[in-house]
């Protein structure tokens, strides 16, 4: 199995297992998709920005890519007609998109970001697996992971938008995961906390941007109630997607596992 970077992947064996991750141009989603190429699998990846998937795949080779809105149900659609051509099935859907949504007191919040918001946070997930999970039933087995993120399990200030889709996702795992048991697909929400990525850095300079301190002061109070006193690589996350997606999660199914240093307390 080829080692595409020098991240660390868990030694896990996906050898022909075929996985899909939305929004996989950049980011947590791209580091997953790398992390599953380099256990064997076939992977496919969406997103809306065109020259990140031309980059992820000059990255990737052997990475299929599709420009797609997922959440936009008749794209999605068309998405899984392509899967479904070249790939004859999927095996793994990891619901990545998301987008942080407003940063604003509730009153200054428009309906239009709040819809938004929730379009593309908890929309997207539903509108993937109901195309996903046919395929998964027809194969007798699947694996579903959801990105929340520890908002999705403690309040978040001027950002009610963005803690209110991520409360959303974990009630869509878990109600998932019950009804799909007898299929054997298993489903699982992943909740990352202060991953150290690009978007990090928007999210807690726009909080600074609201409260009048600088960035870094901001990273700080966000890091503070933090047990482990650090942010999250990104291959944390596309680790545990791994685990989940592996043998060695057979048993794992309807839970939210937090992967964040211990947050405490979200600022």
């Amino acid at each position: 199995m080829t080692a595409y970077s020098n991240h660390s992947f868990l030694p896990v064996d996906l050898t022909g297992q075929k996985a899909l991750v939305t929004a996989g141009g950049s980011g947590i989603g791209l580091v997953i998709a790398e992390a599953f190429l380099a256990r064997g699998a076939r992977v496919w990846i969406c997103d809306i920005d065109e020259a990140a998937l031309q980059q992820a795949r000059e990255r990737l080779p052997g990475l299929h890519a599709s420009v797609v809105d997922v959440s936009k149900p008749d794209q999605v659609a068309g998405l899984f007609a392509d899967i479904r051509a070249t790939f004859g099935g999927l095996d793994v859907l990891i619901n990545n998109a998301g987008i942080a949504g407003p940063t604003a007191k509730i009153e200054d919040v428009s309906p239009g970001a709040l819809a938004e918001t929730l379009d593309v946070n908890v929309g997207s997930h539903f509108y993937c697996a109901a195309e996903a999970v046919p395929m998964m039933k027809a194969a007798g087995s699947g694996t579903i992971i959801n990105l929340s993120s520890i908002a999705g399990r403690l309040g978040f200030s001027m950002r009610s938008p963005y803690a209110a889709s991520k409360w959303a996702v974990i009630g869509f795992t878990k109600s998932l995961a019950v009804e799909l048991g007898e299929h054997n697909i298993r489903v699982n929400a992943i909740l990352p906390g202060h991953v150290r990525t690009e978007r990090f850095k928007r999210v807690a300079a726009a909080k600074a941007q609201a409260l009048g301190i600088t960035p870094e002061e901001m990273r700080q109070r966000m890091l503070e109630p933090v047990s482990l006193k650090r942010n999250v690589e990104v291959e944390d996350i596309a680790n545990m997607a791994l685990y989940l997606a592996s043998p060695f999660g057979r048993n794992i199914t309807g839970q939210a596992i937090s992967v964040c240093g211990d947050v405490q307390m979200m600022r």
